[in-house]
């Protein structure tokens, strides 16, 4: 097993490889922002367990912003198609009614979901979650997609 890098070897390291070196440190800057950013939001990323739940004793409303023609192919029942620039816009005319209800917003992968999902909190609506892994782990555990629409 090799050792980890003695202190005194950090400094001639980041002298031989400042692009790498900066890269690192840019990179770990990155990881705390959005970990801070997270701990502190108002969305909370939730499990498929968690929005079955939701969907199913509280009623949540399921917001997918994923293309029309990717909610097409397949979506959860019962979901309204949002895109998240229709949010941006403050066009939520087909979610207003919904303030007071959980929302569980959801996305391809889980990954651009937190945007649309923070564009909902500032339009007032009060338990806003996003959907781990998003549509592609719905689908890998098997859970039921609706077609068309």
């Amino acid at each position: 097993m090799q050792d980890i890098l003695p202190l005194q070897d950090i400094m001639p390291f980041i002298s031989a490889h400042p692009v790498l070196s900066l890269a690192w440190v840019a990179l770990l800057i990155a990881v705390i922002f959005t970990t801070v950013k997270a701990r502190f939001s108002k969305v909370k990323e939730i499990t498929r367990g968690e929005a079955t739940r939701l969907i199913n004793k509280e009623d949540a409303v399921v917001v997918d912003v994923r293309a029309r023609e990717e909610f097409r192919k397949g979506h959860i029942s019962t979901s309204v198609n949002l895109l998240t620039a229709d949010i941006k816009s403050n066009n939520l005319a087909e979610v207003a009614k919904h303030k007071a209800q959980p929302v569980i917003v959801v996305c391809a992968n889980g990954q651009t979901s937190r945007a649309a999902a923070e564009g909902l909190v500032t339009a007032g609506f009060e338990r806003v979650y996003t959907l781990k892994e998003g549509i592609a782990g719905w689908s890998g555990e098997n859970l039921p997609l609706a077609r068309g629409k």
